[in-house]
Parts: structure tokens; C-alpha cells; sequence
């Protein structure tokens, strides 16, 4: 990664050529570049269990006794980012509320196809193999560590080069999907008719994740923006393949450049990569306050909106890490909490999923902020312990 600044330029500019290229290409050319980057996904997902399983195991193993109430308290800042950034949207959808617009359904065809389908058998879920990598952590960091050191070196040795080979194939990986967003013409739909909703939300997702960022760097604006260009890899990279799951390379990077704590935070990093879900939680409730102006709904009262964000920040922790699963599982809390019909239903998916690209890039940006602040807090409390400890001796 000695390269790692000039990333985010090179995958801009790779962007950028492969949107103009892709009209002048033949459709066969079209559906080999998708086809090969649903390829790399594929040996991507298939490699994450063993990612997350080893990162865990190796923090597990290092905290042991300790790291049960780690987990917990990552957990409970998760759900507490979730819900603050979820009811914080209530406002700004509000506004949108109130604004004249009208959203209508957009009409796409089938969309571009690859030409081969490579699959993967799923041997382990993602959050058996964190499970695994917690539980056998902790249980060999306590009665055999010496055994448990040495397989985590082994596992870290193996996963850094799975890493390196992954974020070496990632440029391969983005093409395919920038051609397929040409072809459809998302991004061409996206920029002509929802341009003040994409403002809006972006906007929102920004100035909440900068913050976040500013205020993890003590306010100094200078130390904020290296964080942010640490991160740009990773949010471009989000962007371009709309999966939180396929960036997780890059995001372990740039967060380790970010922080003094290299090793807890490249275990937050896959631990909460489809459970802290910012830009999410500003993007849905916004659109679907626009959706409820648009087919004449009432405004929903706060007293509405806290039970619907109650059930949305739980039902984060089953959103599958696919592109547009995000959306997916809210669908009933959408229905049961707002009042959303069938047709409402379609639109909002409609929505969330043309403007994935950049819920994910917030996604992502919003994980390394977070990933940053768990890293403090729990240095914090690691010294008020040793302090403890050493007043009580």
C-alpha cells in the first residue's frame, strides 16, 4: 500500500473513462466487463467469512478477558449511531415534507446482463464467522494462548495478503459495475430527474459524516481532512460497486492510517461493516418522507417517528450485504410504521436503489468515523482501568 494516496485519483479517473467509454463499446465487450466484476464480487464474498473470522479471533485472542465487554459496548454504539443519525433525518425530511414536488416511478428495462454467471458456494455466513472468531478468540486467549498467538500471526500474515491481492483487483472489480450503471442509464437518470432529492440526501450524509469526523479529530479542521482523504478509496470504491462488504478492504486501510490502534479498529471495521449503516439511515427516512408528500399522505408525528426509528435502527442488524439490501428489509417497518401501499413500496425501492452508489460511499465514510470513536472511547476506558488499578494497589 505504498501507493495508497494516488487510489482515490486513479479510481476517479477510471470512473470518469470507463462512463464516456461505455456507449462506443460493443454490448458483448458490455456484458464481459460486468461480468467480470460480478466475478471478483463473488470470490470477495466468498473470502470475507474467513477475513472477519481471522480479524476477530486476533483481537479476541489479544483482549481475551476483556473482550466480551468490548463487544458490547460497540454494539450499544452502533444502535445509539443508528438512532441518532435516523431521528436527526426526521427534521430534514420535515422540510422536504413541506416542499412542491412530485416523484414519480422510473421506468428501466432489464438492464445490462453479464455474459457469464461465476458462483460461490456460501460455506459460512458472515455473522456465524464473527460469532466464531469472538467465541474461540476469547476461549483460547484464556486457557491456551500461547497456541492462540501464534495461529492469529498466522491468520493476520494470510489475511494481509488476501487483502493486498483484493485491493489489487479492485480496479477490475469497479469497471464492470461503472459500465453497468452507463448502460441503464442510472447515472444519467439519477443526475437529470432526482437531482433535488440526491442534493438533499447527499448533502445531509455529508455534513453529519464530516462532523462525526471533525468532532473525533478535537475540532481541528487539519487532521479532519487527512482522515476524510484516508478514507476517499474506500467511499470511492463504495460508490462505484455499492457494497459496504467489497470496500471493507480499503476501509480497514484508511482506518488504520487514521488511528493508533491499528489492530482493535480492523476488527470494528468488519464487525460493523452491515450493521453502522449512516448513510442509510438518512437517505430512507428522507425519501420516504418525500414519498408521503408525493401520494398525499399525512405528515407523521413525532411520537410516530420514534417508534418507527426504534424498529428501523433493529432491523439494521439484518440488512444483507447486497446492493440495494438495504431497502429491502425495511420494506414491512415502511408499511407497518408509516403506512406505505404497494405502490409507495415501489417507488421508495426505486429510489434508494438508483441513489445506492452514494448511500453506500456515506456508508462507508460513516464506518470509518465510527470505527475512529469506538477506538478512542475504548483507549479512554483502558486508561481510567489502569488508573483504577493502579490507586487501588
Amino acid at each position: 500500500m505504498k501507493n495508497f494516496g494516488k487510489i482515490p485519483l486513479v479510481l476517479l479517473a477510471e470512473m470518469m473513462i470507463v462512463s464516456f467509454l461505455t456507449p462506443f463499446m460493443p454490448l458483448v465487450i458490455q456484458q464481459s466487463f460486468y461480468a467480470l466484476s460480478l466475478s471478483i464480487k463473488a470470490s470477495i464474498i466468498f473470502l470475507l467469512p474467513l477475513i472477519i473470522f481471522g480479524l476477530l479471533f486476533k483481537t479476541a485472542v489479544g483482549l481475551a478477558r476483556q473482550a466480551t465487554t468490548i463487544i458490547l459496548l460497540v454494539v450499544g454504539l452502533v444502535c445509539l449511531s443508528n438512532f441518532t443519525s435516523t431521528f436527526l433525518s426526521h427534521y430534514v425530511g420535515a422540510r422536504i415534507y413541506h416542499f412542491n414536488m412530485s416523484l414519480l416511478l422510473p421506468k428501466t428495462g432489464g438492464g445490462l446482463a453479464p455474459l457469464w454467471l461465476f458462483t460461490l458456494p456460501k460455506l459460512i455466513p458472515n455473522d456465524k464467522a464473527m460469532l466464531a472468531g469472538i467465541v474461540l478468540g476469547i476461549f483460547f486467549g484464556n486457557y491456551m494462548p500461547s497456541h492462540a498467538k501464534k495461529i492469529a500471526m498466522q491468520l493476520e500474515t494470510m489475511i494481509n495478503k488476501l487483502l493486498s491481492f483484493i485491493i489489487y483487483v479492485i480496479p477490475f472489480f469497479i469497471a464492470g459495475f461503472i459500465v453497468k450503471l452507463a448502460s441503464d442509464g442510472v447515472i444519467h437518470m439519477i443526475v437529470k430527474d432526482y437531482s433535488v432529492i440526491f442534493a438533499i440526501v447527499a448533502v445531509t450524509q455529508l455534513a453529519y459524516i464530516f462532523s462525526a469526523y471533525f468532532m473525533v479529530n478535537r475540532f481541528q479542521l487539519v487532521c479532519t481532512l487527512r482522515s476524510v482523504r484516508n478514507m476517499l478509496p474506500a467511499a470511492l470504491t463504495g460508490f462505484s460497486t455499492m457494497s459496504s462488504a467489497a470496500a471493507m478492504p480499503f476501509t480497514i486501510a484508511g482506518v488504520k492510517r487514521n488511528s493508533k490502534n491499528s489492530d482493535l479498529v480492523s476488527s470494528i471495521v468488519p464487525a460493523t461493516v452491515n450493521i453502522h449503516l449512516v448513510g442509510d439511515c438518512f437517505a430512507i427516512p428522507i425519501f420516504a418522507y418525500a414519498v408521503l408528500k408525493s401520494f398525499g399522505f399525512s405528515e407523521p408525528t413525532l411520537a410516530m417517528y420514534l417508534v418507527f426509528t426504534t424498529y428501523f435502527v433493529l432491523a439494521k442488524f439484518s440488512v444483507a450485504a447486497i446492493p440495494g439490501g438495504g431497502i429491502i428489509v425495511m420494506l414491512p417497518i415502511l408499511e407497518s410504521y408509516l403506512g406505505f401501499n404497494a405502490e409507495m413500496l415501489s417507488l421508495i425501492t426505486a429510489l434508494y436503489i438508483l441513489f445506492d452508489p452514494v448511500i453506500t460511499c456515506a456508508n462507508v465514510l460513516g464506518n470509518g468515523a465510527f470505527a475512529l470513536l469506538a477506538d478512542k472511547l475504548l483507549r479512554k476506558r483502558k486508561t481510567f482501568l489502569i488508573g483504577k488499578l493502579r490507586r487501588a494497589r
